[in-house]
């Protein structure tokens, strides 16, 4: 396996970790639990999930061949009118992983060393592509966070539960 190979098996695999922590969190939710906020201020998870689909639509959409930051993107209203229902951000979601992973697909040994363009700035490959799995994860902490606010205890671990590592450990390891 080349190295490029490598790279794009790793960040793709990171990708869906992310996209699946997303996905427990939401089956979670309901309805009213998506539009949920701290804060007048805050965001909530429909305005977090319509700001993600924003940039992915917006970054992968021509990768290799266009600016990351579409003209036809308004980044600013990502924050403003969040999705009306849960199926609705649910269908955006999908989107906007469809295009990103779609663009992920089109990378091969041939034209990894491609320069491309994010707000009119070069970036590797890697540097772009890293830079969306920070944003990204970044995102889904959040509405992770939030989903843990709204159901308290009776949110499902997306991990080692506390007080559980030991029992993971044996799982894994066996008894040592």
């Amino acid at each position: 396996m080349t190295h490029s190979e490598n790279y794009l098996k790793s960040i793709r695999s990171e990708l869906l970790k992310y996209k699946a922590y997303g996905e427990k969190t939401f089956v979670q939710l309901n309805e009213e639990d998506i539009h949920w906020k701290y804060s007048e201020t805050d965001n909530s998870i429909a305005i977090i999930v319509k700001h993600i689909v924003g940039n992915m639509l917006s970054r992968f959409t021509n990768f290799l061949t266009e600016d990351g930051e579409k003209s036809w993107r308004h980044r600013d209203t990502e924050f403003e009118n969040p999705y009306k229902t849960k199926e609705e951000m649910l269908a955006a979601w999908d989107k906007g992983w469809g295009c990103l992973f779609k663009a992920l697909d089109e990378i091969n040994d041939d034209n990894f060393d491609t320069l491309v363009k994010i707000r009119n700035e070069d970036h590797t490959i890697i540097d772009a592509l890293t830079r969306q799995l920070a944003h990204y994860a970044g995102h889904v902490g959040q509405i992770i966070f939030i989903g843990k606010m709204i159901k308290g205890p009776a949110f499902d671990s997306l991990s080692i539960p506390k007080g559980r590592s030991g029992v993971f450990n044996a799982k894994k390891f066996g008894n040592r």
